[in-house]
Order: C-alpha cells, then structure tokens, then sequence
C-alpha cells in the first residue's frame, strides 16, 4: 500500500509541475513546488496495480487538462476513464458509494484520501448523510475525512452539522468544518467562522479567515482587518490579506496600505500588494510605490510593480521608470517595463530605463520592454528599437520590436523593405503582422502576480 500511496503521491507532484510550467511566465521557487524525483515515481509505478496507475496517469496530465486532445491508443487505455469530468458527476451504484463509505474510517491514509475524493463528486442524500453522520464518529480521522468530504461534495444540508463540527476537540476537524463551510458559501456560516479567529490552532484559523474570505458579505471586514494587524502567524494574517482584497472595502484598502511598510513577514506583504492590486485602490499608490523602491523582497517588489499597473495611476509611472533602470531583479524590471506599457497614454514619453532595457540580459525582460514602446508609440525611440532588432536572438522579442517599430512610426519604405525581404521567416510575418494593426498580434505578455491566491 505505501509503494501505490507513492504512485499518487509523485503522480499529483509532476501534475503540480505541470500546472505551474502551464501558468507561462510565473517563476515558482522552491517554497512552492517540490523537486520531483523521477526515478521514485517509476519505482514506484512498476508494478502497481493498473487501476491505481489510471488515476496517477490522470494527475500527471494535469487534472484533465487537454483530455480531448489525449491518444486513441496509450499504454492504460482499457482502464483508463475516458472523460473524467463525466466520470466524476456520473452516479455510482449504491453497492460502490456504500463501499466507499466504509473505506473512510480505513486505517490506510491512501484509501481514505482516495475514498473521499470519488464520493466529492457524488450529490446525491446518500453520500451527504454517510458524511454527515460520520461527523459524531468516535474516530478523530473520520471526522477529519467527513468534513472533508463536505466540503468536496458541498451539499446544502451539511451547513448547520459542520458549524457544529467547528467546536471538534481536534483543530483538524475544525479546520476542515471552517474550509467546508467557505466553499458552500453559506451567510449563516459567516458569524461562526468569524468567532474561529480566536481559535488556539493556527491551521483554524486561516481556514477560518479563508473560508470568510470566499462569502459574500463586507460585515467581516473590521475582523479581518484586526487578524491582518494582530494575528501571531504570518500564514495566517497573509491570507486575511487575500480575504481583504476579495472584500473590496475602502477602509480595508487603507489598512493594507498602512501595513504594507510594517509587515515584517515578505510573504504577506507580498499579498498585501496582490490584494491592493486586485481591489484597485488607489489610495494604496503611494505604499506601493515605497514598496517598489525600497522593499529587499524581489517578489514584494514585482507584486506591487504589478498593482500599481492593475490600478491604473499614472502617478506611478515615475517610479516603474526608475525599476526598469535599477532594480536588481530581471522579474521586477521587465514587470515594471509591462507596468509601464499598461500605463501608456497620449503624449508620454518613454522613459530612458525602458529604453535601455532592450539590452537586459533577460528574454522576459526585453520582450516586456519591447511590448510597452510598442504601446507608447514614442517616435523618438525609433534609434534603439531598430539597433535591437539587429541584435536580438529571441523570435518572440523580435516580433514585438517589429510591432513597436511600427507602431512609433517606423514605416518608412527602406524600413518596410529591409523587414519584409528579410531572410528570416519570422521578421517577415512579425512586418505583415505590424502593418495590419496592432490588434493582429496575439496579447501582450502578461506577468502573472506571484502569489497566486487561490486559497
């Protein structure tokens, strides 16, 4: 069993991988994907009954990600679910869901872990008592697994038994209640959540603050707001910094704002500038702006060259000018070169640090500052533009400097001549592309904010 719990495990890590290589150009460090270890997996694989190597195999292909696109023939194919978004809403016999729930109070972490996510995607009454009963079981990962299956499965009737399950001598226990409770979004779960950020464990009471975050309502913000000012885990005041930004409250703008130069934990300024970003407040610009200057985080520092872009204040503009120039970091001077590009209005002038930014010795980099001229339409950077087209190894940079070139005014018959007799296949499609409007190119890149919260 531990050699099949490792299939899935290792399987699930390579999906993850998978999932992150998908998002383009989001950089994960180490503190948010795992080394994989190939040859553990296949060790592991070797052997393994067919059916349990079926759901690996499905995890590696990225949680259904481009099934339609998956072989007619492959090495599973006769255990393999065929479409498993069908598969999941698909009723099971009831001699299977009673099978399954049975499988829950397994001794086998494996078997419980698996049990539970096939009966998620069982609504019926069957499956939503056999949870709810199994939350009075004497048996602590019972509980921990029903609630679990609660919040999976998310039927209507479940609210008031996991509100109960909130006052469970173990924190697991209320901890999954609290995250059950955020994903069926109930408002009469809103009060009970709110009293579980006083909670003695730190796994309870981000659930809880999460699981607020995710119900529609803006009574809760003053609570946030002191768990993001006073909570002694950063895990935990970092995620009351996401649910404040999916409140979208004026005063709550203000406290991340205040609290984004005193945050002594880079992780949850972090998402302070993600949440500011998302909200657009901009009576968070100017803490923004200290945080692009002077923050020694280099994610704090692209997160908030990103929301200051996301709010739209032209104020900022001065100070993305001076990232793309010295900013330390390649991630944070192409993003405030993008920053920059989003910024663009009649009339402005491109600033020298974007210009010099065509020389970085980052793809990214470049590329960003080649998309933001190609915004701007500045004229007088006509010189730089054409003296980087002839040095720059990167297809996708060169299209984007053939669109900027153009764009600025680059349209003369000597410069159209020289693009569009080019030897290179890709000048000539990048000229043909720039000729028939901006809009014949596929979107600008697009710097996804680091922290990714989706909790």
């Amino acid at each position: 069993m531990q050699r099949i719990l490792g299939v899935v495990a290792a399987a699930m890590l390579v999906s993850t991988n998978g999932a992150v290589a998908a998002a383009g150009n989001y950089d994960a460090g180490a503190e948010y994907v795992a080394p994989l270890d190939i040859a553990a997996l296949l060790t592991a694989a070797n052997g393994a009954p067919p059916l349990i190597c079926a759901l690996a195999a499905q995890s590696v292909r990225g949680w259904g990600w481009n099934d339609w696109s998956d072989a007619p023939a492959t090495p599973l194919a006769g255990v393999m679910m065929r479409n498993r978004r069908e598969n999941w809403n698909t009723p099971y016999p009831q001699a299977d869901v009673d099978r399954l729930l049975g499988a829950l109070a397994s001794a086998d972490p494996c078997v419980r872990e698996l049990s539970v996510r096939l009966l998620g995607g069982q609504k019926n009454d069957v499956v939503a008592r056999g949870l709810i009963s199994r939350l009075a079981s004497p048996d602590v990962a019972t509980r921990e697994v029903a609630a679990f299956g609660l919040g999976l499965s998310q039927p209507a009737v479940a609210v008031d038994p996991l509100v109960g399950a909130l006052r469970d001598a173990s924190g697991n226990v209320r901890a999954n209640a609290a995250w059950a409770l955020g994903r069926m979004r109930s408002g009469r779960a809103l009060a009970p959540l709110v009293a579980m950020f006083q909670d003695r464990t730190e796994i309870v009471r981000e659930a809880a603050v999460v699981g607020v975050g995710h119900i529609d309502s803006t009574s809760s913000v003053r609570a946030i707001m002191r768990v993001l000012q006073n909570d002694e885990s950063a895990n935990v005041r970092r995620v009351a910094a996401w649910a404040l930004g999916k409140k979208n409250a004026r005063e709550a703008a203000e406290v991340l704002a205040a609290t984004l130069g005193t945050e002594s934990d880079a992780r949850v300024r972090e998402m302070i500038a993600w949440a500011l970003g998302d909200m657009d407040a901009r009576s968070g610009t100017a803490a923004l702006t200290a945080a692009l200057r002077r923050d020694t985080d280099d994610a704090v520092r692209e997160t908030a060259a990103w929301a200051l872009a996301e709010i739209g204040d032209r104020s900022a503009l001065d100070a993305l000018g001076r990232a793309t120039d010295d900013d330390k970091s390649s991630r944070v001077r192409g993003t405030a070169a993008w920053g920059i590009g989003q910024l663009h209005g009649n009339g402005i002038k491109a600033p020298a640090g974007l210009v010099r930014l065509l020389k970085d010795e980052s793809d990214d980099a470049r590329l960003k500052a080649a998309w933001a001229l190609g915004e701007i339409r500045d004229a007088s950077t006509l010189g730089a533009i054409r003296d980087a087209l002839k040095v720059e190894q990167s297809s996708s940079t060169r299209r984007a400097l053939i669109r900027a070139l153009i764009q600025a005014g680059g349209r003369s018959e000597e410069s159209l001549t020289e693009l569009l007799t080019s030897s290179d296949a890709s000048v000539r499609e990048a000229a043909v592309r720039g000729l028939a409007g901006n809009n014949s190119f596929t979107p600008g890149p697009w710097p996804w904010p680091r922290p990714r919260p989706f909790p």
